[in-house]
């Protein structure tokens, strides 16, 4: 078993996956912070000074009973509640990740993808006597034996 664990972390894959994880949780630290402290602030102040932080449904109070300013104060005093901010918080910041990461897919793909090739140079011309088709160099038509000139193809 220690050796097929050896042989499966020799892999590139492994690593790749491992350096994508790392990535992607500093990249998740960076989309929490961006919806935190630079998105949610204005949508906030638009809406009439909302801290989205601290939207929350108090299920049960706690000690001391609320109201409670912040979530913090009601998970201090043990207060059962829905955390219906931090919820909409972790939706956006997942919907931000989601684009990114289908922004990098797609690029991904574009550069997968090969270039379509030049179509082909004819390597045929059609008699204009018989019109079947004959070879580009063909100075006689093969079908019906005519001389063709330059100017009749």
């Amino acid at each position: 078993m220690w050796q097929e664990f050896k042989e499966f972390l020799k892999r590139g894959n492994v690593m790749d996956m491992a350096v994508g994880i790392i990535i992607g949780a500093a990249f998740g630290a960076v989309v929490k912070s961006l919806v935190d402290n630079v998105i949610m602030p204005p949508i906030g102040l638009l809406l009439g000074g909302v801290d989205f932080a601290n939207i929350m449904t108090v299920l049960k109070p706690g000690d001391p009973p609320g109201p409670y300013a912040t979530l913090a104060q009601a998970q201090d005093a043990g207060a059962v509640v829905i955390a219906w901010g931090t919820f909409i918080n972790a939706v956006i910041s997942f919907i931000i990740v989601a684009f990114v990461v289908f922004l990098l897919v797609r690029y991904y793909n574009r550069l997968q993808q090969e270039p379509e090739p030049a179509p082909a140079e004819p390597t045929t011309k059609e008699c204009p006597y018989c019109h079947m088709e004959i070879p580009i160099p063909a100075v006689r038509c093969p079908y019906c034996t005519a001389e063709l000139a330059e100017t009749d193809v």
